[in-house]
Formats: C-alpha cells, structure tokens, sequence
C-alpha cells in the first residue's frame, strides 16, 4: 500500500495539512476501554491514523486496529466524527495537520493485543474511571465524549 501522506509530505514538506483518518474505541466483556501508548510523545490514545488512497474510513479503522494493537474489528459502529482547531496536531518532526477523524465504537473483535513497536510501547484495558491523565491530546475530547454518553449508549444497547 502506497503512504499517501509520506508521499504527500515528499510534495508541501511540513505545511498544515488537513488529515482524513479513523479509530476505534474498543471496549471488552469489562466495560473497559482499550487505548494505544504512543512511542513519538507519552501518550495513550486510541488505536487508529490516517486513510489510504482508495478505502474507506471503516476499513481505515479496521487496518490500523490490526497494525497497531493487533485486533480484528467485527463489527463498527460510528459513534462520532471530529474537526476543528481542536484536533490541530504538530507531530514531533514538525508535520502539522488539522484531523477529521471518524470514531467507531467496537465490542466484537477477535484477537490478543499485539502491539506493533514501530507505533507503541503498549496497548491495554482500562477501566471507564481509571483513564490515564496523559491522553492524547487529539483524542481527549473523543474520550470525554464517550465517557459522558456511556450510560445512555449501554441502555440503548449500541455497545
């Protein structure tokens, strides 16, 4: 597969660009929320990144689950979509991008965590009130949104 942003890169250097991506909030048997450390800041964050030319934002979601925590997403439900100011990102070589990023919620995987070293030092469960402080801070909002609709999406039987 092609990597389109390093291909773009490769064009317009480190100028602002806007970043079309997915990830996924998967959640176990627990109620717990499975979320990625980073290796390129100390941050936990959701499993998820940029699309490719030619897929679709599920099927973005579902490789990058796969490449980065080696799961196997079933089924995905869209839980919301993101743009603005706050999902401005700097990353640490200088690229900066404005994020429109597709959350999907997920309870039906398959799979042990795997996480790929080349993106993370670690992947697992969390419970709902033991979040880490250090999120990410493109994904804190997403987070916090799902934190405060958690109790009406159980009732509602979405996950």
């Amino acid at each position: 597969m092609v990597d389109y942003i390093g291909e773009l890169r490769k064009l317009i250097g480190t100028r602002p660009i806007i970043m079309c991506g997915a990830n996924v909030i998967l959640l176990n048997d627990q109620d717990q929320i499975l979320l990625h450390h980073r290796i390129d800041r100390d941050w936990w964050g959701l499993p998820g990144g940029a699309m490719e030319l030619g897929e679709s934002l599920e099927q973005t979601a579902c490789r990058e689950v796969l490449e980065e925590v080696g799961l196997v997403c079933e089924d995905l439900k869209l839980f919301n979509v993101y743009s603005g100011e706050r999902l401005y990102y700097k990353y640490p070589d200088g690229n900066e991008v404005y994020n429109v990023t597709a959350t999907y919620l997920c309870n039906d995987y398959s799979g042990e965590i795997a996480v790929d070293l080349s993106e993370g030092r670690d992947a697992r469960f969390f419970s709902l009130d033991k979040i880490p402080s250090n999120l990410s801070t493109t994904i804190k909002e997403i987070v916090e949104e799902f934190l405060l609709k958690y109790e009406d999406l159980k009732e509602q039987r979405i996950i």
